[in-house]
């Protein structure tokens, strides 16, 4: 189910790094189209969906969702937005979205930091800020040269949903063809993490929702206080 703040960071992600790029293929991993969808945010560009049904939104029907039928290092970028979490081995998936990029070709992946159990047909992960550097380190260690460009976890804009975006490049060796960033641009999020610097911006060890509950109880307890 796609809700804002999902469709506000592809579009971040389209104009930092897919726009400069002029027209390219995107392939989009659970792209059934669920009260909305970000294939909208991706204009003047080849765009293909992926997903495990037959509904509006998908052009490819995947008869097993860790094998995509599309050739190595045949698609420019990946994107995957509110799938990650209902995918049982998501590792997997990540890795054959790193097997079709070319080698200058990007994952942008947004997966819920929190939120209610939505069942997909199932509902296993949350993703922390480790997440995205973790899941380069694995992919290097099945042979590919996998960076992760940046990753942050957004704000809530008027929802119940934090959304943890990472964007990763499949070879590290190119990455002077991809200079521009999401970070930059943007102010309300926490944890930001950008390659090569070791400061990670706007740090926070509780999670939004445990930020406001602190402050409530803050709030009860000077209130309730006796005078």
């Amino acid at each position: 189910m796609v809700h804002r703040t999902a469709i506000t960071n592809a579009k971040l992600f389209f104009d930092a790094y897919v726009r400069p790029l002029g027209e390219v293929t995107v392939v989009e991993i659970g792209s059934q189209n669920v009260n909305g969808s970000i294939r909208d945010q991706f204009v003047g560009v080849k765009y293909i969906g992926l997903d495990f049904a037959k509904a509006k939104g998908v052009d490819i029907v995947l008869e097993d969702p860790y094998a995509f039928p599309l050739e190595d290092e045949s698609i420019d970028v990946v994107v995957s937005s509110s799938c990650f979490e209902h995918s049982e081995f998501f590792w997997l998936t990540f890795l054959e979205a790193i097997r079709i990029l070319k080698p200058g070709g990007l994952f942008y992946l947004n997966a819920p930091s929190n939120g209610p159990v939505h069942g997909y047909p199932v509902d296993c992960w949350r993703f922390y800020p480790d997440a995205g550097s973790a899941l380069a380190r694995w992919a290097v260690r099945q042979g590919y040269d996998v960076i992760e460009l940046e990753s942050y976890t957004s704000d809530q804009a008027g929802g119940y949903l934090n959304d943890y975006v990472a964007v990763f490049l499949k070879d590290s060796t190119k990455l002077d063809a991809h200079p521009n960033r999401i970070l930059p641009r943007i102010k309300d999020y926490s944890n930001g993490r950008l390659h090569g610097a070791r400061e990670i911006t706007h740090q926070q060890q509780l999670t939004e929702d445990q930020r406001a509950l602190r402050a409530l109880q803050n709030y009860l307890k000077d209130r309730l206080r006796p005078i």
